[in-house]
């Protein structure tokens, strides 16, 4: 059987990313593919434990934080990516690697460490969509639509260093989308970047 595809959601809090991932499930899905659509944090203990975290505001140590991440990772790539993927099935995950490079990054942690071990370990992406909006427009963005507060990363001080390591990374698989249009244009962006890339729909 032929292995799936993975494809990453990245970005800022804010940046639509999650929107466009349920926009394209529904496209996927409507053309006869196999979509898997999950997250992380994903709904394990672990990554429980650091949802809770966020919305606390508690500050641990950087490495711990990065810990708790990989953990999380390595369940939810062994329990649900790599099983999808060896089923030949579409899977679409809310973060992943380049995440953790990002905002443990900006904890003060080397990101390219973090991302040569994350590349290491994990499956790497076919596409990494990497959806670029400036960090105080995400944050806006958060507060207008409500729901529950992250204060550990909804910061904008914090956020503008995670986008400036957003903005440095340099690989293959990873495809810039401007996410200040509105979501309808954006969609047509990702769509587009999916026929280029992996010749889809």
């Amino acid at each position: 059987m032929k292995r799936g595809t993975l494809i990453a959601f990245e970005g800022l809090d804010g940046c639509g990313k999650s929107t466009q991932l349920e926009l394209l499930a529904e496209v996927l899905r409507e053309a006869g593919f196999d979509v898997l659509a999950t997250r992380e944090p994903t709904d394990g203990a672990m990554g429980q434990r650091i949802r809770a975290m966020a919305r606390s505001g508690e500050v641990i140590p950087a490495e711990e934080e990065l810990r708790w991440f990989v953990e999380d990772r390595r369940e939810h790539v062994r329990d649900t990516i790599e099983p999808a993927l060896a089923a030949g099935r579409m899977v679409l995950t809310d973060r992943y690697t380049l995440s953790s490079v990002a905002y443990q990054g900006a904890r003060g942690l080397d990101p390219e460490e973090i991302l040569r071990a994350g590349e290491a370990e994990f499956p790497l992406p076919d596409l990494a969509l990497l959806f670029e909006l400036d960090a105080d427009a995400g944050l806006a963005r958060v507060k207008a639509r409500g729901g529950v507060a992250e204060p550990s990363f909804e910061q904008s001080a914090f956020l503008q260093k995670a986008e400036k390591i957003f903005e440095s990374l340099e690989r293959a698989y990873i495809e810039r989308i401007d996410a200040s249009p509105a979501p309808e244009q954006v969609r047509e962006r990702v769509l587009a970047v999916l026929h280029e890339r992996l010749a889809l729909l």
